[in-house]
Formats: structure tokens, sequence, C-alpha cells
């Protein structure tokens, strides 16, 4: 992380300050314009990797900077050749040595409509991309932030040959740093999910490869790379490599998409889906998911809960972090939904069950009221996950984890869909509920969320919730135990941890107050006896002994 790494950090902190400087103010803005200039690096840097590996392996391999690039408005005019672009004039390596005002024109005009196009003109990437803007206005600006993300890949480069650690994983670790400085994250209560909580509930919902994988409210497509990477790395275990070790949150993770066959990229390529209502978010997570070697990732902007989506039982896995705390236009909200309600969090949660093909699992977090709201909308919903769904987990989250955007109490809800909608429910579906109070991430719980020097709770819980079924009575007395559907359909459906958790009060025999008192005024006089009253002269021995004579 790098917390642990002050170098890298001030590296960060030093670009934001260029940005800020340079007269671009806006966080998200800053974040999409340094996104753009990370995009065309590693994309240069994989490139001339790919072509090192070819060249040693003697495969055949096409670098994307071969041949010539023509802009799309002049492909099909007699004009083109005289607009053609010479494709490895487009790479970072070589457009980072030009003056500064000649860096900048070229990077406006031709490498920045490069990237735009990069996948061709019918690609979704080039059409999200359509109206994107590069805004760096000074030469001045750029020159400094070519030249600070070059020294940023250069103590990446040294960390992962020094410490073993995923040159991936170490790019996340900066990308995750740099989302983590959008000021305006939290609007419409959007939050950025932490990795480790992503790392978590990935691991609890176990996505398979071939599953149709989607987040119907992706933002920077944190979730949709859990996945990706969780799939990868279970490829490689599978595959029998046991040289990975636990990465500081105690998870095995490794990014090896270059080592991939083209069979299982391709089918990667193909099933991961990601939805958002913000078209930067959109960007953002479709360059988020490309530099980690996903080519072509399949999210769009689209309002996943508006009557213009109407896609039903799709999806094996659904991972998100909906927004919630907010309230839709009646009049927007899909008519298709049964719930009576404008909240973002509730329609979510039906709109999930919805997307979900039968037998598909979903790992959700939603607020802590969503488990014991009293409101109609809040118990239909409760439910639905009861009695349409096999409800497994219930997974309660200190409100420090999304700080510093907000102190909410927050839940995961582990799910599979066993009967559909139109069909009627002749019993519930779900036979117990497995509940755990989490009270350590791993992390403070301040605005810092300083890494602490173990994992806290993370892996107990994926232990003791692989492990659940082995347990015939639970001690309600602990922080995780089991509860039977039928008690909590007689508790109207709540399903809040503190309903079902038994308090253990221990009886505790005080000293009489004459005792304590006693006690008190021989440590002030240093324990000799008290003969003559008159000689105490005020202080504290004199209250206490005028004490002592009111409780006789």
């Amino acid at each position: 992380m790098l917390q642990n790494n002050p170098d890298l950090k001030s590296k960060i902190d030093q670009l934001w300050n260029k940005f800020w400087s340079g007269g671009i103010s806006n966080p998200l803005t800053a974040i999409e314009q340094i996104t753009y200039l990370l995009f065309m690096k590693r994309l240069d840097d994989l490139d001339l990797k790919k072509q090192g590996n070819a060249a040693f392996s003697k495969e055949k391999y096409t670098s994307k900077f071969d041949g010539t690039w023509i802009p799309p408005e002049y492909r099909d005019k007699n004009v083109a050749d005289e607009f053609s672009v010479d494709k490895n004039q487009l790479r970072w390596s070589v457009f980072k040595h030009m003056p500064a005002e000649d860096m900048l024109l070229h990077v406006q005009t031709k490498v920045f409509p490069f990237l735009k196009d990069l996948n061709g003109t019918e690609s979704n990437f080039t059409h999200h991309m359509k109206n994107a803007v590069f805004i760096i206005p000074k030469p001045s600006l750029l020159v400094e932030a070519v030249k600070t993300i070059d020294e940023i890949f250069e103590i990446m480069e040294k960390d992962s040959e020094e410490k073993g650690q995923a040159f991936q994983d170490i790019q996340g670790d900066v990308y995750e740093m740099l989302l983590s400085e959008i000021a305006t994250a939290g609007k419409n209560g959007q939050f950025r999910t932490p990795r480790h909580i992503i790392k978590l509930l990935v691991d609890l919902v176990q996505p398979q490869l071939g599953h149709k994988i989607c987040d119907p409210a992706c933002g920077s497509a944190g979730f949709l790379l859990g996945a990706y990477l969780y799939i990868v790395t279970q490829l490689e275990i599978n595959a029998g490599r046991n040289d990975l070790k636990p990465d500081e949150d105690g998870f095995i993770r490794t990014s090896v998409s270059a080592g991939l066959s083209d069979k299982v990229q391709n089918i990667l390529n193909n099933t991961l889906f990601g939805f958002d209502i913000d078209s930067t978010m959109v960007r953002l997570g479709l360059m988020n998911m490309m530099m980690h070697g996903v080519d072509e990732p399949h999210i769009d902007y689209q309002d996943t809960l508006s009557k213009s989506f109407n896609e039903e039982s799709e999806y094996d896995t659904i991972l998100a972090n909906p927004p919630f705390t907010g309230n839709l236009d009646k009049g927007d909200v899909n008519e298709q939904f049964q719930l009576s309600t404008t909240k973002t969090e509730l329609l979510f949660l039906e709109n999930i069950y919805r997307l979900l093909r039968l037998g598909g699992t979903a790992g959700v977090i939603i607020p802590q009221g969503v488990l014991f709201g009293s409101g109609k909308a809040f118990k239909q919903i409760r439910k639905l996950l009861i009695e349409r769904c096999d409800l497994k987990a219930v997974i309660s989250m200190p409100s420090g984890v999304f700080k510093p955007y907000a102190g909410v109490s927050t839940a995961i809800l582990l799910f599979t869909k066993v009967v559909p909608g139109d069909e009627k429910v002749k019993k519930p579906a779900t036979q117990q509920v497995w509940f755990y109070d989490m009270e350590d991430d791993g992390y403070t719980l301040d605005d810092k969320r300083q890494k602490k020097t173990d994992h806290g709770d993370l892996q107990d819980i994926i232990t003791q919730f692989k492990t659940r079924e082995n347990v015939k009575e639970w001690d309600r007395t602990q922080k995780y135990f089991a509860v039977p559907a039928k008690e909590i359909i007689k508790e109207d459906y709540d399903l809040s941890f503190s309903r079902y958790k038994e308090e253990v009060f221990e009886e505790i025999e005080y000293e009489s107050p004459a005792q304590i008192l006693k006690q008190l005024i021989e440590a002030e006089i240093g324990n000799t006896t008290i003969t003559n009253q008159k000689h105490i002269q005020g202080g504290i021995v004199k209250e206490l002994l005028e004490l002592r004579e009111m409780i006789k």
C-alpha cells in the first residue's frame, strides 16, 4: 500500500499540486486528465513489453503503433494521406522528448485523438471517448506531469522488483490513491469502495471463469477489476503455481493477463459488464480495466433503474456498492419494479434480484438501515431476499469503513436467486442466515484510514463463512452465528445483527461504601490509625471523613 511507500505517495501529491497550480482545480477533472496520461504511458510500456516477449518467443505480435494512423474524419476523403500520422510518433517514449510547445500541440492534435480512436470507430471505448477532451492548458504543466508520471512508474518498477509485488497491483494502489482524491465523491450517495472490502466481497462470492458478471453502478470499475483479478489468480493456482503470497490484507492476488491464452482472455473480455450514469466515471472505468489487461471492457453509460433499461435474468454474478441515501424522480423509475419507493438503495436491491439468473449470486453493500427499516418498502425487500433468494450472509461493517467520505454504517448482503419473480413462493428459499459483526477491517476507522499491522476480521470472515455449514449449534454471544429463517420472519424480517445477539451479563459484587471510604482515607494518610480527627486539617481527607460520617 502507498502508506508504506512515502516516495510514491510524495510523487502522487506532487502530481496533484502541479495540476492544482496549473489551473485544474476540480479533482474529478484532474483525475480524468491524469488518467489519460497514465493510459498513454501504460499503453506504450505494455506494447514494448509484448514486442520484446514476441521477439524472444518468436511469436507474431502486431504492435498498436505499427503503420500510420488517419483521423476518422479524413479516412474517406482524397486528403487522407496528407493527414496520416506515423503511429510510432504517438508513443509516450517518443513524444516525451519533444520541446514543451511542440509536445502539447502533438498530444492535443494527434496522440489524444489516436487514443480516443484506439479500438476502432465501432468500439465501445471509442464511443464513450467521443466527447472526451484533453484540457491541459500549459506546455509547462504537461512537461511536469509527464516527468512526474515517469518517476512514478520508475518507483513502481523498483517496488515490483524488490518486494515481489505484481506491477499491476502497485499500479492499482496508485490509481486507487488518485481516485481517493476525488473530493466530489459522495454526491448522490456515491462512495469509492476500499480495495480490501472489494477483495473481501469477491472472495465470498467467488466468481468463476465464464460467469457473466455485472456491476449495475460500477463507477471506476473497482468490483469488475476485483472479479477479473480473482479469476486470473484462481487460474494460476489451478495451473499449479504455488509461489503466490498474501498481500497486506491477507488476500492472494496476481495480475498475469499477458500470460493468459487467447481463449481465456476472450472469455474474460466478454463476461465483464458495468453501467454508470456518470459519463466521466464510465471513461475512467474503461481505462482502468484496459490498463489491467481487459482489451475491450463492456462498460456503458446507462441508468439501470430507469424505464429505458429492461435487462432481466442476464447475469450469473453481481458485485455492487450502488449509490444510496438518494431518491429518484418517481416518473423516471422503471415501471416493472414492485417496490413503491424512490429510495435508490431499495430499488437497486430489487433490480439486482431481477438481473440475476436463477442460481446467480450477488454480493452487495447496503446502508445498515435497510436491515431494520420499518417502512413498507424496507420490509418488502427483506421479504424478497428471504423468500425468493437464499440469503446466505449479512455482514455488518463498522461506520468508519467509508471515511473520509462518510461515517455511514454499512453491511454486506450475499444472496442467490432461487425463485423467479413470476412464480408463487411455496416456502421461503432461505433456511438460515449467517451473521457476522465486523469490528475491525484492518485499518484505523478515522479519516486517515491507516493500515494496521494485522488484517482485522477480514480473513476470519472468509474462514467462518466457508465453514458455517459444518456448525450444528451456534453461540449467539459471539460475533458470528446463524439464525433460522423462521425466527427472522417472526421478527418482521429484521436482519440486524443486534436483534439476534445474546448479551452476557456478569454479576459483579462491589464492596460497601463504608469500606471503600475507609480504604481511600487510609491511602491518603499513609495507612495510619486515625485516633484524633481534630488534627486533620482540611483537604481531601477532611472531606472523606465528613462523607464517612454521613453514611454511618
